[in-house]
């Protein structure tokens, strides 16, 4: 039978909750169990995918096409497991899915509550992960603060789910804020003990506290956690603030928290295979010299908005034993006169996703300057569709070229709409239903720059965007020098494309940054950066 765990976090948001779950996912794997993970998100929204990246970050996306949290992400990462959308619901997906149901009739004009109608819902969804999956242990994490309103049904629903499970199926872990007052000299437990206190009368017993926090720990600290809260002291865990969120999983394993959990389940404690993680939190402590790589987008005063990219480029940076400064650019403040000033340090440009005309055109400037000055250039979903719009403007001698998505916000007609809507989606009203979410195979063209980084003829990566590469223009992008380097297998949509006569020009239609590891860098990210180092090394050699 699945055993479930459950993480809160309480005082303040922000703490962790999302990477202490994922360590411990990772921990527990290594000891060779089956290991899935649920973000639960308490808001109204029915899911992330049409909220804004500067209030929530990135959407990260799901090989099943599910948009979901970025959590998500941390725990692909940490425990290698590939999530799908029952990995992921919120409070609003929760309300829509019974009132769908109230409307048809299904509660036959009973009257329909929280409890037990919403709460019962809620736990039908972690039975469905558990059953899915097949895993001998899921991890859910409850979004959102102790005490907060929203969160309320979804504590009672796990207060529920483990009353009706055998004893020691379930375990509650707590994730709380242990400040320290510098006026003091000492670390604080009472917002601790006020958290520990109002997850109690909404009826949960903590089996873990996890502390948080800038200052050591001490052991006489837990003792007075431990008899304030009601658990025991070898139950509260220090988790300081570390140089990376990949040393965390080690931390814990310092502290047997993994050792503890299984005991608390009533699983058998395996041998663990730590070595590839151990070995990459060692390379991440003896990097080289500096990599510097722009990351031209929209959303930059949120460095979460693009956190996949942030964390493949620094995945690629171990890989290669180089640190990567990563330079977060406004697409919107980088003019054409200016560019070099920004640019001219840079060892790559990078151009993520994204929606909308907006820094638009300061993103084509960036991919100019890297197509003209032979700097390293990576292209991500709407990175690709503006390397097809810099080129077809000035390389193929269409003048204005642009994407069809831009022509509203324009007010103006595109002589060239380079990146249009397929025939088949312009009929489609539900915008939603034009969408290409998720993994998509793609056909690998030989003796490509494509083809070195991946290794293999046919690939997957995921989607998340709406307009293509218009076939119209395929051939006289071809004539003048792109290179159509990935294809659907079907040959109809293009997938990557890529330039000769430049040392790594390449764009992806996909998301590859959603499958990168930390042990196991992704391809694109790889050879990106081995380019990017190239390029740096002749600077300083030049120097």
């Amino acid at each position: 039978m699945t055993k479930h765990i459950f993480v809160t976090g309480g005082v303040v948001s922000s703490l962790g909750k999302g990477i202490t779950a994922a360590s411990l996912g990772h921990l527990l794997k290594a000891r060779g169990y089956k290991v899935t993970m649920q973000k639960v998100d308490p808001y109204l929204n029915v899911d992330p995918g049409t909220m804004s990246p500067f209030q929530h970050g990135e959407v990260f996306v799901t090989d099943d096409g599910h948009e979901g949290d970025l959590d998500l992400g941390h725990y692909e990462r940490f425990i290698d497991e590939n999530l799908s959308r029952e990995s992921n619901f919120t409070a609003g997906a929760i309300y829509q899915s019974l009132i769908s149901r109230e409307r048809r009739g299904d509660f036959l004009g009973g009257t329909v509550q929280v409890i037990p109608h919403m709460t019962n819902a809620i736990k039908d969804r972690l039975s469905r992960i558990a059953s899915q999956s097949g895993a001998d242990i899921v991890i859910t994490e409850i979004g959102g603060t102790i005490g907060d309103i929203e969160s309320l049904p979804f504590i009672e629903a796990a207060r529920q789910f483990k009353m009706s499970k055998p004893e020691g199926d379930v375990v509650f872990i707590h994730v709380t804020l242990v400040p320290y007052i510098a006026v003091a000299h000492e670390v604080k437990t009472k917002p601790t003990q006020h958290s520990v206190k109002e997850l109690r009368s909404i009826g949960v017993q903590p089996d873990f506290i996890v502390c948080r926090s800038d200052h050591p720990i001490t052991t006489k600290v837990r003792e007075k956690i431990a008899l304030f809260c009601d658990v025991r002291t070898e139950n509260v865990l220090a988790c300081v603030d570390a140089p990376s969120i990949y040393n965390v999983p080690l931390a814990l394993f310092e502290q047997d928290f993994d050792t503890k959990v299984l005991d608390s389940l009533g699983l058998a404690l395996t041998d663990i295979d730590l070595r590839d993680w151990k070995l990459y939190n060692a390379k991440l402590e003896k990097l080289g010299s500096p990599i510097d790589i722009a990351v031209v987008g929209k959303y930059v005063s949120l460095p979460d908005a693009y956190l996949s990219i942030i964390e493949a480029l620094g995945h690629a940076g171990v890989h290669h034993g180089r640190k990567v400064n990563v330079h977060l650019i406004d697409g919107e403040t980088l003019k054409s006169d200016g560019i070099k000033k920004v640019l001219g340090q840079m060892h790559g440009v990078l151009v993520p996703g994204g929606f909308g005309v907006r820094a638009f055109e300061g993103k084509i400037a960036a991919i100019n300057y890297a197509r003209v000055n032979k700097v390293p250039y990576l292209g991500i979903c709407l990175g690709l569709q503006a390397a097809v719009c810099e080129f077809a403007r000035n390389v193929a001698g269409m003048e204005g070229a642009n994407s069809s998505e831009f022509a509203l916000e324009m007010s103006e007609v595109i002589a060239y709409p380079v990146i249009d809507l397929m025939p088949e989606q312009e009929d489609i009203d539900d915008l939603g239903g034009t969408m290409r979410l998720g993994a998509y195979p793609c056909k690998i063209k030989e003796h490509t720059l494509a083809a070195q980084a991946y290794g293999e003829p046919i690939i997957y990566e995921r989607h998340r965007h709406r307009y293509e590469v218009n076939n119209t223009y395929r051939d006289r992008l071809a004539e003048a020098g792109m290179v159509i380097s990935g294809l659907s297998p079907d040959e109809r949509l293009v997938e990557m494309i890529e330039l000769k006569d430049h040392p790594w020009f390449v764009a992806s239609q996909g998301h590859p940054e959603f499958k990168s590891r930390p042990t196991r860098a992704h391809p694109l990210f790889r050879d990106f950066l081995r380019a990017a180092i190239v390029l740096a090394d002749t600077h300083k050699g030049q120097r």
